[in-house]
């Protein structure tokens, strides 16, 4: 029995998980419209599915820092009572985030989970230095980070853009019908139907892309920002998966025992299908709730956020990718003077919630495994 409870919790998690971080790598893209939603959302599975692989391989570090050796006694760490309720409370807590469209940290989710079942065992058996040094830190560090390499970056490459001679074009919407819309460069030419009589109308991010126009190294500027972005995105979602991964993974690792390729195989693939089937809701607010982006404000914000995750996984450093991904959106808006702050504010609220909420519920999970 324990063995079920245990992998249903692990695959609910990584379940969980793919529905609310996969798409956070790609959301540059679909917010700077340089990929429509499908065609991202089916890029962050492929790299999800390829980072998850590769972090079989590298991400031993990870695996044994979530699996409560550095916060609870031995006797404890990696027990199947442990690693249920910490699985079941993260997973509610992620999938109530998801539902409610917010993006949330899987790291700051089962740290909580594995604090409330820390509080639950008798005094003195959960340590708190490792907790404030491993997982808290690096969890508030993270964004603050994000947020001063983005706009570290923007500025460097604003000015690098304005030195290759690379303008960005501007454009309206020329309207034939009031369905139908074409996006044209002003000084560019439009053809009409016949006998249409055409009107100019202020477009919407969605109708009217800013385009870049001049050659880098021989090479078309909105062609190469187009492709390194994608880069940028799919490297971060590799990241992303590398780095959460063995996180989740560490749930099935039962004391005395090896966690075997269909286990791993069983995580990687819950991701992909939580990506694929559920993140709708939480890819639109990162993607156009917390400020407008264009492409390279979007390929700024995906680089400085790829950079400091593939940092933190080869340091074996849990951090968040919700919240370096988020910080460096927020960066561009910092950079811009322009965000959206009722967004901002909702997502700092969940981000606050669930650690106490994990918490709550890995306690009781933790009290009634125990029952069981």
């Amino acid at each position: 029995m324990s063995l079920v409870l245990l992998t249903f919790a692990g695959f609910w998690l990584a379940y969980s998980n793919g529905a609310n971080d996969n798409f956070k790598g790609v959301a540059t893209l679909f917010g700077s419209n340089t990929l429509g939603f499908r065609q991202a959302l089916w890029l962050a599975a492929l790299a999800t599915l390829a980072g998850g692989v590769a972090s079989l391989f590298l991400g031993g570090t990870l695996v044994q820092t979530f699996n409560g050796t550095a916060l609870v006694p031995s006797a404890w760490a990696g027990s199947a009572e442990l690693l249920v309720s910490v699985g079941a409370a993260s997973a509610a807590t992620i999938l109530l985030a998801t539902w409610l469209g917010m993006p949330t940290s899987t790291t700051h989710a089962i740290t909580g989970g594995l604090l409330g079942v820390g509080l639950t065992l008798p005094e003195g058996q959960f340590s708190w230095i490792p907790l404030v040094k491993r997982f808290v830190i690096p969890l508030l560090v993270s964004p603050l980070l994000a947020i001063v390499l983005t706009v570290t970056l923007y500025a460097l490459l604003h000015r690098l853009r304005l030195k290759l001679g690379i303008s960005r074009e501007t454009c309206v919407c020329l309207v034939e019908e009031p369905s139908q819309l074409a996006t044209v460069p002003i000084m560019g030419v439009a053809r009409l139907a016949a006998g249409a009589t055409p009107s100019i109308q202020a477009g919407q991010t969605a109708s009217c892309a800013e385009i870049y126009q001049g050659r880098c190294i021989g090479v078309d500027a909105q062609t190469a920002v187009s492709a390194i972005h994608c880069a940028s995105g799919a490297a971060l979602c590799f990241a992303r998966a590398l780095n959460d991964t063995p996180k989740i993974a560490a749930l099935l690792l039962i004391t005395g025992s090896e966690l075997g390729l269909g286990n791993w195989g069983l995580v990687v693939g819950a991701m992909c299908a939580g990506g694929l089937l559920n993140a709708r809701k939480v890819a639109l607010t990162m993607s156009k709730g917390i400020t407008e982006l264009n492409p390279g404000q979007g390929l700024t914000a995906s680089l400085a956020t790829a950079s400091l995750v593939l940092g933190a996984s080869y340091m074996g450093t849990p951090v968040s990718t919700t919240h370096v991904s988020c910080g460096s959106i927020f960066g561009i808006g910092v950079s811009r003077g322009h965000g959206h702050w009722r967004t901002v504010s909702q997502i700092l609220a969940a981000w606050l919630l669930t650690l106490p909420l994990a918490a709550v519920l890995g306690a009781i999970a933790f009290s009634l495994v125990g029952l069981w």
